[in-house]
């Protein structure tokens, strides 16, 4: 999860580009002044450093992550040795994927103690694996934090990964416009959420009600699946049973929206529009024949391992982002969240991972 011609910031390997290496434009905003600077002003111009894709000094990065029984994460673990593949200078190094936090926090100590050059980690639980960030960190060996962030910058070099209020928000959005043009007044919309201990469900949600409000539209019946598909029938089941009529449907997983979706179907429930969360080519391919309930997702793309990766070589290697001013790689990337419907799915279906 050979890539198409696609806009830039979407290309699974390249969002980041010609500053990883990867062959698109990177899009990072930084704060400036509306006005043009006056003449002698202080200005940075990005250096002509060279391509970031040519070889450097042969480094070897270790990599960590959750067990891959969930598409999203099976497409990150893919990503990322694609990504390094690509590398005559890079070694990869991953470790057993695990659910298991002690088992992985031993599998990093022992990427810590064979010294390699820099470490990428997905963390099954940033909290707990943040003290074993600072052990790497403390060695000199510069930790890329992939996703679900740890608890203290001193734990990671950089930090990447998607943008979770965004995700709800442009969830929110959707729907907000959909049913304000079609005149609806006082919807009923369902959330079928992820696991909501993780801040990542908090945020996703909060995204979703602030977007909401804007059209003075609130959540109503509301779940918390557990990123399955065996979760998301069961509690979607449970949600449709209690709410005879609904106008929208959120579902923040579109791994888990395989049972959503299940129960939607053997309830024989038609009469509301559903958005899905994260980019699977499973919704993706709903979406474009336009059959069932589901008719948009909103991305949280794998393809931030195979940035991650980029990432890790070049702070390995001692090196900066070529299109930027500065020398140094940024501490923390976010991802944007795009919107897929009918319209565009077409230029999204090649980045979509298979739930």
């Amino acid at each position: 999860m050979s890539e198409p011609l696609l806009p830039a910031r979407l290309r699974r390997r390249g969002f980041l580009a010609g500053a990883l290496g990867v062959g698109a434009t990177a899009a990072l905003t930084a704060c400036t002044s509306n006005e043009a600077p006056s003449s002698g002003a202080n200005v940075a111009a990005a250096p002509a450093a060279g391509n970031n894709a040519e070889s450097g000094t042969p480094v070897t990065i270790g990599f960590s992550a959750p067990a891959a029984d969930h598409g999203w994460i099976a497409a990150i673990a893919n990503n990322a040795k694609a990504q390094a593949d690509q590398y005559p200078d890079v070694t990869f190094k991953p470790v057993n994927p695990t659910n298991d936090v002690t088992q992985q926090i031993a599998a990093v100590q022992t990427l810590i103690n064979d010294r390699v050059n820099a470490l990428v980690i997905l963390p099954n639980d940033g909290s707990q694996l943040t003290s074993v960030g600072r052990q790497a960190m403390d060695a000199g060996i510069p930790v890329i934090n992939l996703d679900r962030i740890f608890d203290s910058p001193l734990a990671y070099r950089a930090w990447i990964g998607g943008d979770n209020y965004g995700m709800g928000a442009s969830a929110g959005h959707y729907i907000g416009e959909r049913l304000r043009t079609a005149g609806v007044a006082n919807p009923i919309i369902a959330e079928v959420a992820g696991i909501d201990n993780l801040p990542l469900t908090e945020q996703r949600s909060a995204g979703f009600r602030d977007a909401l409000q804007t059209y003075g539209f609130a959540v109503g019946p509301r779940q918390a699946a557990d990123f399955t598909a065996q979760g998301g029938q069961r509690v979607t089941a449970n949600l449709l049973q209690a709410a005879p009529r609904l106008d929208a449907m959120w579902n923040h997983d579109d791994d888990q929206g395989i049972g959503v979706l299940a129960a939607i179907n053997q309830a024989g429930r038609n009469e509301f529009f559903m958005v899905g969360g994260a980019g699977s080519a499973n919704a993706m391919r709903e979406i474009q024949a336009d059959s069932s309930v589901l008719k948009a997702t909103v991305t949280y793309s794998p393809s931030m391992a195979s940035s991650a990766i980029a990432l890790a070589r070049l702070v390995a290697q001692g090196r900066g982002m070529n299109d930027l001013a500065e020398r140094e790689v940024p501490a923390s990337i976010t991802l944007a969240s795009a919107t897929i419907t009918r319209e565009n799915v077409a230029d999204y279906l090649p980045l979509g991972f298979e739930s």
